[in-house]
């Protein structure tokens, strides 16, 4: 495994380069994970407190044809998107910092691989945020395909309906994440691919790059030319693809690198 420098805090002569690297850069290509979000209060899944982690049965939940033969499944999906809008999830000043990059004309594309919604929320326009693997903020029927802002739908569970239905056609409901043994969104992966290639800098944020193909993003990046930079708590799994990584608290590193990059 290559070998590269990495800084681990903000007072660390590495970073200041590295804030010259963004403030030079005319195209920036983000990949994020749940790490960015973690500071909004959304859990990852994989981490010491993670989802999946703390509960199991929550990962088994997430493979399709799971939750399309267990009730108990939904019904547990669904009260947990109840519980989710209750706890008022908002943007936290890492999901800014990429709002004030796009204001300065720099973002070409940020891909993430949350479902939280939190980058449009905050204030990214829709266009360049590549969701890979869906979103929170609709509800989808698996029968016919109808799709509609999710607190439609949440809010028929609140008023007693556990299990909610199409009200087109009568079938099985979800958010319209991406769930295991479902195919990702071609046109999505695409553009979020075509972004990397293209920009002259790439963060990866938040997320240990070890699902696919999300992950091919930095190596894409890091083959056309562009200098890579990992930002996360952990190292990753294709941390010899970056030029340089910054470990430490999103929340701190992240609006610092911006602010500084004018």
């Amino acid at each position: 495994m290559t070998s590269h420098p990495t800084a681990t805090s903000i007072d660390d002569p590495l970073f200041d380069e590295i804030v010259g690297w963004v403030a030079e850069a005319e195209r920036i290509t983000v990949l994020t994970g749940a790490g960015i979000s973690t500071g909004s209060g959304v859990p990852d899944f994989r981490g010491p407190n993670g989802l999946w982690t703390l509960n199991p049965g929550a990962e088994r939940a997430s493979h399709v044809r799971h939750y399309l033969e267990d009730e108990e499944a939904r019904r547990a999906g669904w009260r947990a998107a109840l519980d989710r809008r209750m706890g008022r999830i908002t943007p936290n000043v890492g999901h800014l910092a990429l709002v004030e990059l796009e204001r300065r004309g720099k973002l070409l594309g940020l891909a993430t691989q949350n479902v939280d919604g939190l980058h449009i929320a905050a204030g990214n326009s829709p266009e360049l945020v590549h969701e890979l693997h869906g979103t929170w903020r609709f509800s989808r029927c698996f029968g016919c395909g109808d799709r509609r802002p999710v607190e439609e739908t949440v809010d028929r569970v609140a008023a007693g309906d556990h299990d909610p239905r199409c009200l087109l056609c009568g079938g099985v409901m979800k958010r319209d994440v991406v769930l295991f043994g479902e195919p990702l969104d071609e046109g999505t992966i695409g553009a979020a691919m075509v972004a990397s290639e293209a920009c002259d800098v790439f963060l990866a944020i938040g997320t240990s790059l070890g699902v696919t193909p999300a992950a091919n993003t930095i190596t894409r990046a890091r083959a056309a030319g562009a200098r890579t930079v990992i930002i996360n708590g952990q190292p990753t799994e294709r941390d010899q693809y970056a030029s340089a990584s910054l470990r430490g608290d999103i929340s701190e590193l992240l609006p610092e690198l911006v602010f500084r990059a004018t």
